[in-house]
């Protein structure tokens, strides 16, 4: 009989069922409830008078486990001393999109080799969690396969979904039935709209294809998401940060009848694609939450041990420590004096 399947597929490899890892990789009680307890807190910061300032901060991507594990030891100490103001919460990226192709996260390539071992990428992913919760420090990820939230979701404190997935059915309908709050950006083309139609579509109940904690092809029944918020990180047409976008973007949300928060990604198209850029956007929002704005609940930010970005791919070995090998971030140092910035400026919130 002529084929008429599976005819570009080379392999199929099994993977351990989301139960088996997670009964492989269990959370504790305490991270269940710190996960729980920061997921509140952030609920609060978008939906309530809450003026913490809230901050997304960490590396574009991890790569390395151990670079990681000591960038975020030097931030949970940071955010311990910041916390009455700034609630941090870490970047604990394993997924990346893609234009073209290139490496698509730890999750998909854990090895840096193009092996693709992504059972080992899913318990590395899972254990690196884990090291960072123990450090009180919470997480935040973007969620790019909608199967890989079975695995790790309960785990993650914030989500996001990026300017090129915010438009797809897919991921509105995976953002629908996720437990942690969750930021859609907009379009690659500076799109508020597409982030908007996206908060709507996640808030109602959905029912679509999955996989189930034992990896069975499932139904899955969804509520809908009601701690969803809007992510402005600029456009194709430039940076949309501005007192005039921010009031475009406040109008938008008021129209369809949505929350105003607002979080602020300080990269991508907002700094022009220039890391070192991001320390001048962040002081551009503090002026305006300065000048009495209050729509707008935090800001997010790319940052690493070392500043700036390296080739890859390029043998593991000749890597340089705590360098991005995806989008250039600032360094730790730049990072420090931005927080403490930060919680400075916001004095005037805390009389």
């Amino acid at each position: 009989m002529q084929k008429t399947s599976d005819i570009n597929v080379v392999e199929t490899r099994a993977l351990p069922s989301p139960a088996a890892l997670l009964a492989e990789l269990p959370k504790t009680e305490i991270q269940a409830e710190f996960v729980a307890r920061t997921r509140r807190d952030i609920h609060r910061l978008i939906f309530t008078d809450d003026k913490r300032f809230l901050l997304i901060v960490g590396p574009c991507s991890i790569h390395d486990l151990e670079s990681g594990r000591d960038y975020a030891r030097k931030l949970a100490a940071l955010a311990r001393e910041v916390s009455d103001r700034v609630m941090i919460v870490m970047r604990v990226y394993f997924e990346k999109p893609r234009t073209t192709v290139g490496w698509k996260g730890l999750v998909m390539d854990p090895n840096l080799d193009g092996s693709h071992d992504i059972a080992a990428g899913l318990r590395l992913a899972r254990a690196f969690l884990r090291d960072v919760l123990d450090l009180g420090l919470p997480t935040a990820t973007e969620l790019l396969d909608p199967i890989t939230p079975q695995y790790i979701a309960d785990l993650i404190c914030w989500s996001a979904i990026g300017a090129r997935t915010a438009e797809s059915q897919t991921h509105r309908q995976m953002a629908s039935g996720l437990s942690m709050p969750l930021g859609f950006k907009n379009g690659t083309d500076g799109s508020i709209a597409t982030a908007i139609n996206a908060i709507k579509a996640a808030s109602q109940p959905h029912t679509f294809l999955g996989i189930n904690l034992e990896g069975s092809a499932s139904a899955i029944v969804t509520r809908g998401n009601p701690d969803c918020h809007v992510v402005l990180r600029g456009g194709n047409s430039g940076p949309n940060y501005s007192p005039s976008h921010i009031a475009q973007t406040e109008q938008l949300l008021a129209k369809a009848g949505l929350f105003k928060s607002i979080l602020v990604d300080c990269s991508h198209d907002n700094s022009s694609k220039q890391p070192e850029r991001q320390p001048e956007v962040m002081r551009q929002i503090l002026s305006q939450i300065g000048e009495g704005n209050t729509s707008i609940i935090g800001a997010m930010v790319e940052s690493n041990l070392e500043a700036g970005s390296q080739p890859f791919p390029q043998p593991k070995d000749k890597l340089r420590y705590g360098v991005s090998i995806t989008d250039a971030c600032i360094d730790w140092k730049t990072t420090e004096a931005l927080v403490r910035e930060i919680h400075t400026s916001l004095d005037p919130r805390f009389p």
